[in-house]
């Protein structure tokens, strides 16, 4: 940047980062490792179960996984342990406060990526929001972490909004160029959901995937060539108890429910699907027709990567028929639901081929409820 490039004010999405982890597990791994948790469970509490005080545990399945998510595999920081029906979660040594923490590592690998692609200078940028569902700690900020590794002098914080994150964090981000506060700002989102998963809960096990990704957010005048402007940007937040972890450092003071079930992710999945659906889809068309835009001419929805269901009532709602692959494809069935990066990774590997003028939406929703929605046309 120099100083003659003349600031517009105008936010645009630069360039987008992905980093994938190598080891993936199908759904035929994880059920059998699932299920022999189970067989020994019962055969454990035989006596139990037959006195009727334990509750025998059922099996999972390939189909059952499929017909209930449309996820296929995902996409792990640790395989093995995962798998092991003694451990069934991640593992791995603790780093030292000298090192670079695990989120933060995975989050300058997505963030280095965009500024590559973006042609940007990691100098260049003013400021870093680590947007995402589970922070490895409260304190020091991740942002700050994953800032001071890329050698950005500016500024940054961590922010969650659960599943909502990312988009929540790129409207904040376009608000600092719309005010002039910052001309370039990164939005990164590292997601190891492996770690507050229930890997023994039937309905759950098979939900979460690890990713992390990053968003370029800069003002117009300084952008690359080809970017994506942000036509407009809307958030929505309602409560609700039916997506749940209760998980944080007052815990201690109520030990006698350390290690329940609800200190890790939970859910009313039925009740989920039928509040967050409508929400969703209301909001989505209600905001295209404020900011001046047909919902139905929108050429590409980048949707969270939850429910493949789900998805697929909210283009249809949105879009007036069934959507295509290519009008709202998914990401979901390799990579599973990742929170905050899954509409990130939908539109980072689904939006090289539109063309210049082409609108779409990247759109998330989750715990909360939360919902964020980003309006965006391609400029090349």
């Amino acid at each position: 940047m120099t100083q003659s490039e003349k600031l517009t004010g105008r936010p645009v999405i630069s360039a987008t980062g992905l980093f994938t982890p190598s080891d993936t597990i199908t759904n035929e791994e994880l059920v059998e490792s699932f299920n022999r948790y189970v067989e020994r469970h019962n055969a454990d509490n035989a006596a139990a179960i037959e006195a009727g005080d334990v509750e025998a545990l059922q099996t999972s399945s390939v189909e059952f996984i499929e017909k209930a998510s449309g996820i296929k595999a995902r996409h792990v920081m640790a395989k093995g342990p995962i798998l092991n029906p003694e451990i069934m979660a991640p593992r791995w040594p603790e780093r030292s406060n000298e090192e670079l923490s695990m989120l933060a590592e995975i989050g300058v690998k997505a963030a280095r990526q965009a500024l590559e692609r973006a042609g940007r200078d990691a100098a260049e940028v003013d400021a870093v929001l680590c947007a995402a569902s589970n922070m490895e700690r409260p304190y020091p900020a991740m942002a700050i972490e994953i800032q001071q590794e890329l050698g950005i002098d500016g500024f940054g914080f961590d922010m969650n909004v659960a599943c909502s994150s990312a988009t929540f964090g790129i409207q904040t981000a376009a608000d600092y160029i719309r005010s002039g506060n910052a001309r370039s700002v990164l939005v990164i989102s590292p997601e190891i959901t492996s770690g507050h998963l229930n890997w023994r809960d039937r309905d759950s096990h098979f939900i979460f995937g690890d990713v992390a990704t990053a968003v370029l957010v800069e003002d117009a005048g300084i952008a690359p060539a080809t970017h994506w402007d942000i036509l407009g940007t809307k958030l929505k937040t309602v409560f609700s108890n039916n997506i749940r972890n209760n998980f944080g450092f007052l815990n201690r003071a109520s030990p006698d429910g350390e290690g329940k079930a609800d200190k890790l992710f939970v859910q009313e999945g039925r009740k989920v699907f039928k509040e967050v659906v409508p929400m969703v889809a209301e909001m989505i068309v209600t905001e295209a027709e404020n900011f001046g835009l047909d919902p139905q001419g929108l050429r590409r929805l980048w949707l969270h990567q939850a429910n493949a269901g789900m998805n697929r009532l909210i283009a249809q709602r949105v879009l007036g028929h069934e959507a295509t692959a290519d009008e709202s494809p998914t990401v979901l069935d390799t990579y599973a639901n990742t929170s905050s990066a899954g509409s990130i990774i939908a539109f980072h590997k689904h939006s090289d081929d539109l063309k210049a003028g082409d609108t779409g939406l990247i759109c998330s929703f989750g715990a909360g409820y939360s919902a964020g929605a980003v309006f965006v046309r391609k400029v090349a």
